[in-house]
Protein backbone atom coordinates (compact mmCIF):
# COMPACT_ATOMS: atom_id res chain seq x y z
CA UNK A 1 0.00 0.00 0.00
CA UNK A 2 1.27 3.47 -0.89
CA UNK A 3 0.83 5.45 2.31
CA UNK A 4 1.03 9.06 1.17
CA UNK A 5 -2.47 10.53 0.94
CA UNK A 6 -4.12 7.60 2.73
CA UNK A 7 -6.27 8.05 5.83
CA UNK A 8 -5.91 6.25 9.15
CA UNK A 9 -7.79 6.00 12.43
CA UNK A 10 -5.69 5.16 15.50
CA UNK A 11 -7.54 4.26 18.69
CA UNK A 12 -5.81 5.11 21.94
CA UNK A 13 -3.64 7.54 20.02
CA UNK A 14 -2.90 10.06 22.76
CA UNK A 15 0.11 8.32 24.27
CA UNK A 16 2.35 5.27 24.19
CA UNK A 17 2.22 2.95 21.20
CA UNK A 18 -0.80 4.67 19.63
CA UNK A 19 0.83 8.09 19.83
CA UNK A 20 4.02 6.74 18.22
CA UNK A 21 2.04 5.08 15.42
CA UNK A 22 0.07 8.27 14.73
CA UNK A 23 3.26 10.32 14.62
CA UNK A 24 4.99 7.90 12.26
CA UNK A 25 1.99 7.70 9.92
CA UNK A 26 1.87 11.50 9.77
CA UNK A 27 5.53 11.55 8.69
CA UNK A 28 4.65 9.10 5.91
CA UNK A 29 2.02 11.51 4.55
CA UNK A 30 -1.03 9.78 6.01
CA UNK A 31 -3.96 11.91 7.21
CA UNK A 32 -4.61 10.66 10.74
CA UNK A 33 -7.45 10.74 13.26
CA UNK A 34 -6.91 9.64 16.85
CA UNK A 35 -9.26 9.01 19.75
CA UNK A 36 -8.96 8.69 23.50
CA UNK A 37 -11.26 8.55 26.52
CA UNK A 38 -10.36 12.07 27.72
CA UNK A 39 -11.23 15.11 25.60
CA UNK A 40 -8.39 17.05 27.24
CA UNK A 41 -5.79 14.41 26.38
CA UNK A 42 -7.04 14.20 22.79
CA UNK A 43 -6.90 17.97 22.36
CA UNK A 44 -3.38 18.09 23.82
CA UNK A 45 -2.12 15.25 21.62
CA UNK A 46 -3.63 16.76 18.45
CA UNK A 47 -2.05 20.13 19.23
CA UNK A 48 1.36 18.58 19.87
CA UNK A 49 1.26 16.35 16.80
CA UNK A 50 0.11 19.23 14.61
CA UNK A 51 2.91 21.48 15.90
CA UNK A 52 5.49 18.85 14.97
CA UNK A 53 4.76 19.57 11.31
CA UNK A 54 4.02 15.98 10.47
CA UNK A 55 0.77 16.47 8.56
CA UNK A 56 -2.99 16.65 9.00
CA UNK A 57 -4.18 15.33 12.35
CA UNK A 58 -7.67 15.20 13.85
CA UNK A 59 -8.97 13.86 17.14
CA UNK A 60 -12.10 13.19 19.15
CA UNK A 61 -13.12 11.68 22.46
CA UNK A 62 -14.40 8.12 22.27
CA UNK A 63 -14.67 5.10 24.55
CA UNK A 64 -14.42 2.13 22.22
CA UNK A 65 -16.21 -0.08 24.74
CA UNK A 66 -19.35 1.86 23.79
CA UNK A 67 -20.88 0.87 20.47
CA UNK A 68 -22.50 4.31 20.22
CA UNK A 69 -19.15 6.04 20.77
CA UNK A 70 -17.62 3.88 18.06
CA UNK A 71 -20.36 4.76 15.58
CA UNK A 72 -19.81 8.43 16.31
CA UNK A 73 -16.05 7.95 16.00
CA UNK A 74 -16.35 6.51 12.51
CA UNK A 75 -18.83 9.18 11.52
CA UNK A 76 -16.23 11.72 12.69
CA UNK A 77 -13.52 10.02 10.62
CA UNK A 78 -15.81 9.86 7.60
CA UNK A 79 -16.56 13.57 7.93
CA UNK A 80 -13.05 14.83 8.68
CA UNK A 81 -10.95 12.37 6.67
CA UNK A 82 -13.40 11.60 3.89
CA UNK A 83 -13.35 7.94 4.96
CA UNK A 84 -10.88 5.52 6.49
CA UNK A 85 -8.28 3.42 4.65
CA UNK A 86 -6.43 2.08 7.69
CA UNK A 87 -7.63 1.16 11.18
CA UNK A 88 -5.12 0.70 13.99
CA UNK A 89 -6.79 -0.94 17.00
CA UNK A 90 -4.41 0.10 19.74
CA UNK A 91 -6.60 1.26 22.66
CA UNK A 92 -6.30 -1.03 25.65
CA UNK A 93 -6.47 -1.30 29.42
CA UNK A 94 -4.65 -3.62 31.80
CA UNK A 95 -5.13 -4.82 35.34
CA UNK A 96 -3.05 -7.46 37.10
CA UNK A 97 -4.95 -9.13 39.93
CA UNK A 98 -5.18 -12.61 41.41
CA UNK A 99 -8.41 -14.13 40.11
CA UNK A 100 -9.89 -14.18 43.63
CA UNK A 101 -9.19 -10.46 44.05
CA UNK A 102 -10.33 -9.27 40.65
CA UNK A 103 -13.69 -7.51 40.68
CA UNK A 104 -16.36 -8.27 38.08
CA UNK A 105 -16.08 -4.62 37.00
CA UNK A 106 -12.33 -4.98 36.33
CA UNK A 107 -12.92 -8.16 34.31
CA UNK A 108 -15.77 -6.68 32.30
CA UNK A 109 -13.95 -3.42 31.56
CA UNK A 110 -10.84 -5.23 30.33
CA UNK A 111 -12.79 -7.50 27.99
CA UNK A 112 -15.01 -4.60 26.87
CA UNK A 113 -12.09 -2.43 25.78
CA UNK A 114 -9.48 -4.94 24.64
CA UNK A 115 -11.76 -7.35 22.79
CA UNK A 116 -15.35 -6.16 22.36
CA UNK A 117 -14.19 -2.63 21.53
CA UNK A 118 -11.96 -4.00 18.78
CA UNK A 119 -14.95 -5.87 17.38
CA UNK A 120 -17.01 -2.66 17.37
CA UNK A 121 -14.26 -0.80 15.50
CA UNK A 122 -13.59 -3.59 13.01
CA UNK A 123 -17.27 -3.95 12.19
CA UNK A 124 -17.55 -0.24 11.39
CA UNK A 125 -14.27 -0.24 9.46
CA UNK A 126 -15.18 -3.20 7.26
CA UNK A 127 -18.42 -1.48 6.27
CA UNK A 128 -16.43 1.60 5.23
CA UNK A 129 -13.76 -0.47 3.48
CA UNK A 130 -16.37 -2.26 1.41
CA UNK A 131 -17.65 1.09 0.14
CA UNK A 132 -14.10 2.27 -0.59
CA UNK A 133 -12.91 -0.93 -2.32
CA UNK A 134 -10.60 -2.17 0.43
CA UNK A 135 -8.57 -1.26 3.48
CA UNK A 136 -6.27 -2.55 6.19
CA UNK A 137 -6.75 -3.36 9.88
CA UNK A 138 -3.85 -3.72 12.30
CA UNK A 139 -4.61 -5.00 15.79
CA UNK A 140 -2.05 -4.38 18.52
CA UNK A 141 -1.93 -7.56 20.57
CA UNK A 142 0.50 -8.83 23.18
CA UNK A 143 2.71 -11.82 23.86
CA UNK A 144 0.42 -12.26 26.88
CA UNK A 145 -2.12 -13.38 24.29
CA UNK A 146 -0.16 -16.60 23.88
CA UNK A 147 1.62 -16.99 27.23
CA UNK A 148 -0.22 -16.33 30.50
CA UNK A 149 1.24 -14.65 33.59
CA UNK A 150 0.24 -14.65 37.23
CA UNK A 151 -2.51 -12.10 37.77
CA UNK A 152 -3.20 -11.78 34.06
CA UNK A 153 -6.55 -13.57 33.84
CA UNK A 154 -8.50 -10.65 32.37
CA UNK A 155 -5.73 -9.15 30.25
CA UNK A 156 -4.53 -12.50 28.91
CA UNK A 157 -8.08 -13.60 28.15
CA UNK A 158 -8.70 -10.40 26.20
CA UNK A 159 -5.51 -10.79 24.17
CA UNK A 160 -5.97 -14.53 23.57
CA UNK A 161 -9.44 -13.60 22.30
CA UNK A 162 -8.02 -10.85 20.11
CA UNK A 163 -5.83 -13.39 18.33
CA UNK A 164 -8.88 -15.52 17.53
CA UNK A 165 -10.88 -12.52 16.38
CA UNK A 166 -8.04 -11.36 14.12
CA UNK A 167 -7.46 -14.76 12.53
CA UNK A 168 -11.15 -15.34 11.82
CA UNK A 169 -11.60 -11.82 10.48
CA UNK A 170 -8.66 -12.31 8.13
CA UNK A 171 -10.44 -15.30 6.61
CA UNK A 172 -13.72 -13.38 6.40
CA UNK A 173 -12.19 -10.41 4.61
CA UNK A 174 -9.18 -11.48 2.56
CA UNK A 175 -11.15 -11.80 -0.70
CA UNK A 176 -12.61 -8.30 -0.25
CA UNK A 177 -9.23 -6.54 -0.53
CA UNK A 178 -9.19 -6.04 3.26
CA UNK A 179 -5.98 -6.98 5.03
CA UNK A 180 -5.78 -7.93 8.71
CA UNK A 181 -2.57 -8.13 10.73
CA UNK A 182 -1.88 -8.60 14.43
CA UNK A 183 1.29 -7.09 15.86
CA UNK A 184 2.27 -8.93 19.03
CA UNK A 185 4.90 -7.15 21.13
CA UNK A 186 6.47 -8.27 24.37
CA UNK A 187 7.50 -5.74 27.01
CA UNK A 188 7.03 -2.22 25.60
CA UNK A 189 8.30 0.91 27.34
CA UNK A 190 4.89 2.38 28.22
CA UNK A 191 2.85 2.96 31.38
CA UNK A 192 0.13 0.42 30.51
CA UNK A 193 0.54 -1.61 33.69
CA UNK A 194 0.81 1.44 35.91
CA UNK A 195 4.60 1.56 36.16
CA UNK A 196 6.56 4.56 34.84
CA UNK A 197 8.18 4.19 31.44
CA UNK A 198 11.96 4.39 31.28
CA UNK A 199 13.38 0.88 30.83
CA UNK A 200 15.89 1.06 27.98
CA UNK A 201 15.93 -2.71 27.48
CA UNK A 202 12.25 -2.79 26.51
CA UNK A 203 10.77 -2.41 23.04
CA UNK A 204 10.14 1.28 22.36
CA UNK A 205 6.79 2.53 21.01
CA UNK A 206 8.63 3.83 17.93
CA UNK A 207 9.77 0.25 17.21
CA UNK A 208 6.15 -0.90 17.01
CA UNK A 209 5.34 2.09 14.79
CA UNK A 210 8.15 1.06 12.44
CA UNK A 211 6.63 -2.41 12.11
CA UNK A 212 3.19 -0.91 11.38
CA UNK A 213 4.63 1.02 8.43
CA UNK A 214 6.54 -2.01 7.17
CA UNK A 215 3.39 -4.15 7.22
CA UNK A 216 1.32 -1.51 5.43
CA UNK A 217 3.96 -0.98 2.73
CA UNK A 218 4.17 -4.64 1.72
CA UNK A 219 3.21 -5.39 -1.90
CA UNK A 220 -0.55 -5.94 -2.19
CA UNK A 221 -0.03 -9.55 -3.30
CA UNK A 222 1.49 -10.34 0.12
CA UNK A 223 -0.24 -10.16 3.50
CA UNK A 224 1.79 -10.11 6.70
CA UNK A 225 -0.82 -11.53 9.06
CA UNK A 226 1.12 -11.67 12.34
CA UNK A 227 4.34 -10.13 13.69
CA UNK A 228 5.87 -11.05 17.06
CA UNK A 229 8.33 -8.65 18.69
CA UNK A 230 10.54 -9.25 21.73
CA UNK A 231 13.20 -7.25 23.56
CA UNK A 232 16.59 -8.47 22.35
CA UNK A 233 18.25 -8.39 25.76
CA UNK A 234 15.76 -8.57 28.65
CA UNK A 235 17.17 -8.66 32.19
CA UNK A 236 18.39 -12.07 33.22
Amino acid sequence: MMLKGRTALVTGGTRGIGRAIAERLLREGVVVAICGRSSASVERAVEELASSGGGKIYGTQADIASVNDVRQLFAFADRELGGTDILINNAGVAVLRHIAEMSPEQWERTIAVNLTGVFHCCREAVAQFRRRGGGFIINIGSLLGKTAVTGGAAYCASKFGLNGLSEAMLLDCRHENIGVCTIVPGSVNTELFGTPAGADWKIQPDDVAQVVVTVLEMPQRTLVSRVEMRPLRPPQ
